[in-house]
């Protein structure tokens, strides 16, 4: 049986999202980064770097939201987790890692301004930085999904389950999301996907009672 090591709240939460669209069974397994368990022996032994995701199949251990969305896309193609075309699939791969590599850090310099200076002097101008960062990629998103249903256009992918995490971290951060009328738009469709109720609903996320 598959088992995903996630943290709630956390990014992990798109691949939590993927593997309960695709049907499959599996074990969710916390781990609770605000308690450092991410840092244990034990949860290194499963993922050495110390970060969520981590999907355990087989024996083996496949880490990071881009590499687990596409295993379960391939495992389980009727789930529709990627576009059948090949051209589509690649621009929706390109589109998952620029979740991954750009708007990731962007947050990320907003809740761990640590990471990028040791001196705590910079950590506001650090955090001011990745706001203004962090927000523009907000809107860039809100200008893709403008007039279509999903960020693919009319059919629902792991992009999908990765786009909402911002959503949600905007929130977190105190962003006015609500002013995003597409993403917003976006995100109560979202909310309308039994799958995605029922792992917001484990992770005790906000939005299920926004």
């Amino acid at each position: 049986m598959l088992r995903l090591y996630y943290s709630p709240g956390a990014c992990s939460m798109a691949s939590h999202i993927a593997l309960e669209e695709s049907g499959a069974e599996y074990e969710a397994t916390p781990v609770l980064l605000a308690k450092g368990e991410q840092l244990t022996a034990a949860y290194r032994r499963i993922n050495p770097r110390g970060k969520v995701p981590a999907l355990a199949v087989d024996g083996e251990v496949l880490t990071e939201n881009l590499a687990i969305m596409t295993y379960l896309a391939l495992r389980f193609p009727d789930a529709g987790l990627l576009p059948n075309d090949d051209l589509s699939r690649a621009r929706c791969l390109a589109l998952m890692a620029w979740l991954s590599n750009t708007v990731h850090p962007s947050f990320t310099h907003i809740r761990r301004p640590e990471r990028f200076a040791a001196d705590a002097a910079a950590h506001a101008t650090i955090q001011e930085t990745g706001r203004k960062s962090f927000w523009a990629n907000c809107e860039e998103i809100d200008g893709l999904i403008a007039h279509k249903q999903w960020m693919m256009g009319a059919q629902y992918s792991a992009a999908d389950a990765y786009a909402l995490v911002f959503y949600a971290w905007g929130g977190f951060a105190h962003l006015p999301m609500g002013e995003l009328p597409h993403y917003t738009a976006f995100k109560d469709r979202m909310l309308q996907r039994m799958a995605v109720r029922r792992v917001l609903k484990r992770e005790n996320n906000p939005l299920v009672a926004a």
